[in-house]
């Protein structure tokens, strides 16, 4: 899997008051970064993290113990794991996280082709 991205992870625990998380967190990338790591669905990522929760279009990681929330979004066809947000138990429990991230929003849709780019393209061949 790629992680985008792992500059958001060390921006969790280098944030004042969890530093604690670095080692969990540096685990969990090593992990799930690793070559051998492949999801196709959700039951694989359920396979691999038990304590792993689907909150709408978000997958949601227990971290240290229970003390950390990882939320993350998965595509799993193009095998990225995309780095939301990371918190404390307590800012899970708050749920505004869930607003912030987009978990209950549809997934992005793909981008409508430019019938211009097409159409330069083929005067450009034909001149």
């Amino acid at each position: 899997m790629r992680i985008i991205s792992k500059a958001r992870l060390r921006e969790s625990w280098e944030t004042p008051g969890h530093e604690d998380s670095e080692g969990p967190m540096r685990a969990w990338h090593t992990h799930v970064s690793h070559r051998s790591i492949a999801w196709p669905t959700w039951a694989d990522v359920k396979m691999d993290f038990g304590s792993a929760s689907l909150v709408g279009n978000c997958v949601v990681f227990n971290i240290g113990g229970n003390k950390y929330r990882l939320v993350t979004r998965i595509l799993y066809r193009s095998q990225k794991v995309f780095v939301l947000r990371m918190m404390t138990h307590t800012e899970y429990n708050e749920g505004q996280w869930k607003q912030d991230c987009g978990c209950f929003a549809p997934p992005p849709s793909k981008p409508a082709r430019d019938s211009t780019i097409g159409r330069a393209r083929r005067n450009k061949r034909g001149a």
